[in-house]
């Protein structure tokens, strides 16, 4: 796992984003990379997955909240080169789909992933709250 840097993009897993929005006891633990915009990666799959999430489970302005944030950060394209890349991570790691696609987005942009999620653990780039 890495530490935290002042300006190394970061990939916020939906954990982060769930726990930050729905006021959860990590939440002041992801402020930091969630509120580094400049910085901040948004996966397709984490926009999917938060926004799925939120909607069943919080008002109606906190989605509106979440989508504005997500949509002022850095939002790749899923492409073939990162299904291949995803699916490689995949077989190589034991990670679920969804995983390994966030995984391997942070590993090819170069930024940390920050996550709740043990599945990561011990995995080079790696930032586990």
């Amino acid at each position: 796992m890495t530490e935290a840097t002042d300006s190394r993009a970061a990939i916020v897993d939906s954990s982060g984003w769930i726990e930050y929005f729905g006021d959860g006891k990590k939440a002041e633990q992801f402020a930091p990379y969630l509120e580094r915009e400049d910085l901040l990666i948004v996966a397709p799959i984490i926009f999917y997955e938060v926004y799925k999430k939120l909607t069943n489970e919080a008002s109606k302005m906190v989605v509106l909240r979440f989508v504005s944030h997500a949509l002022r950060a850095r939002n790749p394209v899923f492409d073939s080169d990162l299904a291949v890349g995803a699916a490689q991570v995949s077989l190589d790691h034991k990670l679920a789909m969804g995983d390994a696609i966030i995984y391997t987005a942070a590993l090819r942009l170069k930024a940390d992933l920050v996550t709740a999620d043990h599945h990561f653990e011990n995995l080079p780039g790696v930032i586990l709250i």
